[in-house]
């Protein structure tokens, strides 16, 4: 099936049949975003002994047409493919549908659970072209790279924008998943999962109606094979994004200014490298420590708090924050983080590579963002001095980049 909405009006969807079934609409999970994260997610939810129904959901009609002439997606571990074909398929597109008989999206049900895996500045746009889909009794996980997009402040103000007070029903439930799979690209609907590691899911903002209905999803995504899934708490979750942002922010543009493999950043670097890496660190401290004692923050600090059935690993008191993200804690993990990804290539490097936008705006943008938002006398020149060089497309030596960056 397809689903195909009129230009500017995202509420008004037509569609065309290509493959879909009707089993367990309630089980059903669609699969926003068919890249590298996609097809991991794709592959290990079919490996269950009683898997749900999977929708793969295109946004491009060339994307249908690639998987007309060979339906199925295939991921390498360790040297062995597993190939798996017994998907449905829609495309929620503006573009007309090569061929088939136009239907609604979803057969014009409630969609009850969709997993975004596009990327971060994509995912809103896309959910939104669905919105009249959604409802407080479906429940959207975001995987993807950067901070989810609704955490406070700004997730309140999408809410209240999208979901009046004036509708029968509330605004879903809102999930993200934070994951360290190392998943690169070997061809269109082909991925190697180059690194197993985790990945950790839990609520962003809970629906007003039916805030249980995220279990179904949340248990898939934490018990499906190859994942090494867990649910953690939303303050834990929030934690846990900030740190891979920081992350992020550096080994990705660095390597993709670079040129080089995750590890050569840390393990092969110059002084000035590390001087370098130094700055970038110790403006992100402060950032991150000026978010957590923001009054936007104080929401996901109480709910943790007061959190039941989740065992907490994270101490989430302003207290413990502050030192949690003081730059010599987020050195320590960032280079254990390297440490583990050493043989990867980071996805701002794919990207660049592959000619694709990247990932920069939500990565360091998102940091000068914050630092706007918060206001004050936060630095974050280097960060923005490093957009500015991914964006144009530069590839310097080490030298080079640590002059530019740490004169």
């Amino acid at each position: 099936m397809s689903a195909v909405p009129t230009k500017g009006h995202p509420s008004s969807i037509r569609g065309f049949l290509q493959m879909w079934t009707h089993r367990d609409p309630a089980r059903r999970i669609y699969i926003l975003g068919v890249g590298n994260l996609g097809i991991l997610l794709a592959t290990s939810i079919a490996s269950l002994p009683d898997a749900p129904p999977i929708t793969l959901v295109f946004h491009r009609k060339e994307l249908l047409r690639s998987w007309s002439r060979k339906p199925g997606i295939e991921i390498s571990r360790g040297g062995i493919v597993q190939r798996q074909a017994g998907f449905d398929v829609e495309l929620w597109s503006e573009e007309l549908p090569p061929s088939g008989e136009q239907r609604e999206i979803a057969g014009g049900r409630s969609i009850r659970n969709l997993i975004v895996t596009t990327k971060a500045s994509q995912a809103l746009p896309e959910v939104d072209r669905v919105r009249r889909y959604l409802d407080g009794s479906s429940t959207i996980a975001f995987v993807q790279n950067g901070m989810c997009k609704m955490w406070p402040p700004h997730g309140d103000m999408y809410v209240k924008s999208r979901y009046t007070h004036s509708q029968t029903s509330s605004h879903p439930n809102w999930l993200a998943c934070v994951t360290t799979h190392g998943v690169t690209s070997t061809g269109r609907f082909k991925s190697t999962h180059a690194s197993q590691a985790d990945i950790k899911v839990g609520p962003v903002l809970s629906s007003t109606t039916a805030p249980n209905n995220a279990s179904f999803l949340s248990e898939i995504l934490t018990n499906v094979p190859h994942l090494n899934g867990a649910a953690v708490t939303r303050g834990e979750l929030w934690v846990l994004q900030l740190e891979k942002l920081v992350v992020n922010s550096i080994i990705n543009p660095l390597t993709a200014v670079l040129r080089c493999k995750n590890g050569d950043i840390f393990f092969k670097s110059t002084e000035r490298m590390s001087q370098v890496i130094d700055m970038l660190l110790q403006e992100a401290s402060r950032v991150l420590q000026a978010l957590i004692q923001d009054a936007s923050a104080e929401s996901i600090i109480q709910s943790s708090a007061e959190s039941e059935g989740l065992s907490k690993t994270i101490h989430l008191s302003r207290r413990a924050l502050l030192d949690r993200f003081s730059q010599s804690s987020l050195r320590h993990m960032l280079y254990d983080v390297g440490y583990k990804v050493r043989d990867n290539t980071s996805s701002m490097l794919q990207d660049v590579q592959s000619g694709k936008q990247t990932e920069i705006d939500d990565f360091n943008g998102w940091l000068v963002d914050i630092a706007g938002y918060l206001g004050g006398e936060l630095d974050v020149s280097t960060h923005e001095i490093l957009i500015d060089l991914v964006k144009r497309g530069i590839s310097l030596d080490m030298g080079s980049l640590g002059k530019h960056l740490c004169p």
